[in-house]
């Protein structure tokens, strides 16, 4: 089966759109998990297909690039209280294996 060269020359096209409307190479890369060399590449072969006019505003895509790193960092403040419940949970579990907890003695 082949597969769609258009589709991959499309997303590289937007990739290029997004680097020349004024966001920084690296920032471009990261947010499509691509070396930065890469999108550099595809900047010098691509630079002539792109019609300046079809450029997104640079505040749109920073907006854009300011609400996903917003959404990222919630993210990992809520994968970091769920390890730390997961952490808490585990510490229950292995007390309640124990055979003679500290808190069940009896004070007679």
């Amino acid at each position: 089966m082949k597969r769609s060269n258009k589709l991959y020359e499309k997303v590289r096209l937007d990739v290029v759109r997004e680097a020349l409307s004024g966001i920084k190479v690296g920032v471009v890369a990261r947010k499509y998990n691509l070396h930065p060399e890469t999108v550099r590449n595809w900047i010098r072969t691509y630079r002539d297909q792109v019609d300046i006019h079809d450029l997104p505003p640079a505040d749109h895509q920073l907006q854009e690039l300011k609400r996903l790193q917003e959404v990222e960092e919630k993210y990992e403040k809520a994968m970091k209280v769920l390890g730390e419940k997961e952490l808490e949970i585990e510490i229950l579990r292995e007390l309640l294996k124990k055979q003679n907890p500290a808190y069940l003695k009896n004070s007679n």
